[in-house]
């Protein structure tokens, strides 16, 4: 099975030896980071720095000005974590080391472009933006969404790309500081935290027979005991309880729609920028209500679409299974493994956790993250991969 780690340029750009230290893994493959989310992250082993503040969702290159000249939505470069062609700089040093490179692009996840212009997030039913989420069923955020997978998948010497965050993002979310657990949800509440009430998604509900004050009042209705302590219900059937069948329905299959359609424009827009072979994954969830930087897709539809997806594994290979079953041989299907122990992650238990993945149909694996890994992590990961 080819394995990939996952790096950001921050890690490789100036530490001479990152690059040999990734390649030494015994991967043949980086997904290295091209279009990236606010974050914080460590760096243990670089010789300038150990913490890494970025500020705001950015590219890591150069934006093309000729495609972004005035328009509204636009990416922004990097600060001072990411200067200039950070990505460029990075991904010639890991191909020095023999080390295939794809670019690895996060989407509709962008605080900062919900800072700058709030009309564009998601709206919930109690009227709260989330900043963190864009609406993908805005018309102009979709073109940015589009024109930015097309700019950052396709960079210099990139063999392929795998685009995260390619559909809704909602409630749940990692923010700086974060107290929202305070209230377990489930996937019932976390649906319904996740609805959009936008003044676009509510001509969309409207175009399904809903009223959306009424669909609004619904959802704050169904929240209500969630918010007294009940158990949620959990899945599908704790969403179609308190709104009904038809009204459930109804807004899965707009939101369905939107992100489906998203998904195949992003996937088109890439394949025309791109050389012959450029291979395109999806980071992907196989229950389309599913919100976050594993997309819900429609594992039938998505795999005619895109080359393959990556798959969310730390917990089991389970969300492997429904893409398995779709029969599609040449499809990628990559298992993603967290290999940071900080995180949750299992490095040592990697040759077993690959092997349970392969066993349910995944053809690679992605290994989350060669940068933020403790070198007793990293000695882990490269028995593993040894054995294995």
């Amino acid at each position: 099975m080819r394995a990939s780690a996952f790096v950001y340029p921050w890690d490789v750009n100036g530490d001479p030896a990152a690059a040999g230290l990734v390649a030494g893994l015994g991967v043949a493959q980086v997904t290295l980071a091209a279009a990236y989310h606010s974050t914080r992250a460590l760096t243990p082993r670089h010789p300038r720095h150990r913490v890494v503040t970025a500020e705001h969702a950015a590219v890591l290159y150069p934006p093309d000005d000729r495609r972004w000249a005035g328009r509204t939505l636009r990416p922004h470069p990097a600060g001072d974590w990411a200067p200039g062609d950070a990505y460029g700089e990075a991904a010639s040093a890991l191909a020095d080391a023999g080390l295939e490179v794809h670019t690895w692009v996060v989407l509709a996840h962008n605080s900062r472009l919900g800072a700058e212009h709030p009309d564009t997030s998601v709206v919930n039913a109690y009227g709260d933006r989330y900043p963190w989420a864009p609406c993908i069923a805005q018309p102009a955020t979709r073109t940015y969404l589009v024109d930015l997978a097309a700019e950052a998948a396709v960079r210099p010497g990139a063999r392929g790309t795998e685009l995260e965050s390619l559909g809704w993002y909602g409630l749940q979310h990692l923010h700086a500081h974060d107290k929202t657990g305070g209230v377990a949800l489930g996937e019932a509440g976390q649906y319904l935290m996740s609805l959009c009430f936008c003044p676009v998604c509510r001509e969309g509900y409207g175009a399904r027979g809903l009223d959306a004050d009424e669909l609004a009042a619904a959802v704050r209705a169904a929240l209500e005991p969630l918010w007294r302590g009940a158990p949620d219900d959990g899945g599908w059937a704790g969403v179609e309880k308190p709104l009904g069948e038809a009204n459930a329905a109804a807004t899965r299959a707009w939101r369905d729609e939107q992100a489906r359609t998203l998904q195949e424009a992003a996937v088109r827009a890439v394949r025309a920028a791109a050389p012959d072979g450029f291979r395109v994954l999806l980071h992907a969830d196989p229950v389309t209500y599913h919100c976050g930087a594993n997309a819900g897709v429609d594992p039938a539809h998505v795999l005619t679409v895109a080359d393959g997806v990556v798959v969310p594994c730390t917990g089991g290979p389970a969300l492997l299974a429904p893409f398995a079953e779709q029969g599609r041989r040449d499809a990628v299907l990559a298992a993603n493994l967290t290999v940071v122990s900080g995180m949750g992650g299992s490095p040592d238990t990697l040759a077993a956790d690959a092997a349970r993945g392969r066993d349910l149909g995944a053809t690679e694996l992605r290994l989350y993250h060669a940068g933020l890994a403790s070198d007793t992590d990293l000695t882990a990961v490269r028995e593993a991969l040894a054995a294995f």
